[in-house]
């Protein structure tokens, strides 16, 4: 009794799919956790320094002192706080975007053996006389090959491009961070 090449193992397949998805979904729910867990911290940071610094200016008398201190140093705490903030989002968010990277990658490579296996199966039994019918279907699966080649790249390419958006990201808050020093230190150069 032969094997039927066309038996794609139904309960393996459908038990890949589950594992898949659940290895999906602790990605996104770390992410998150991650991303919930640094929201908490910041809002706890940001009411405690609020309310302290409420304290100092509530002490002060004079308007334009109140202002100055305000300036320099309310505001500049607060735009290096936020710099900080960008740059943990986006690492918890680049962390999570290489996890999936690499659970597509495993379900590509994983779909592409199956398809060969499945080629391979499908050809070996093939009757006498179908070899014609044979190399027509190797030849339109080696294209269904390139194509699994082709989204891998699309795919590897989609990930890498997020990542340099947030570098790119992260640059740009690192800049305003600098350009925000730089001022500080040049109006107490004054």
């Amino acid at each position: 009794m032969s094997k039927n090449p066309f038996d794609f193992n139904t309960m393996a397949n459908q038990t890949k799919g589950v594992e898949v998805a659940k290895a999906v979904g602790q990605v996104a729910l770390t992410s998150a956790q991650a991303i919930a867990q640094l929201n908490q911290r910041a809002a706890q940071e940001l009411t405690a320094r609020l309310q302290s610094k409420v304290a100092e200016l509530m002490k002060a008398q004079d308007p334009k002192a109140v202002f100055d201190h305000v300036h320099a140093e309310v505001l500049q705490e607060a735009a290096k706080e936020v710099a900080e903030y960008q740059s943990e989002l986006f690492q918890a968010l680049a962390s999570g975007n290489k996890e999936l990277a690499k659970i597509a990658e495993s379900m590509i490579k994983e779909s592409q053996h199956d398809l060969i296996h499945f080629v391979n199966e499908a050809t070996q039994n093939a009757p006498t006389g179908t070899e014609p019918y044979t190399s027509v279907f190797k030849t339109s699966f080696s294209s269904a090959l390139q194509n699994f080649e082709l989204i891998r790249a699309a795919m590897s390419d989609s990930f890498v491009n997020f990542e340099k958006s947030v570098d790119s990201m992260n640059q740009f808050s690192g800049v305003q961070k600098a350009d925000g020093v730089k001022a500080k230190k040049t109006k107490q150069g004054e």
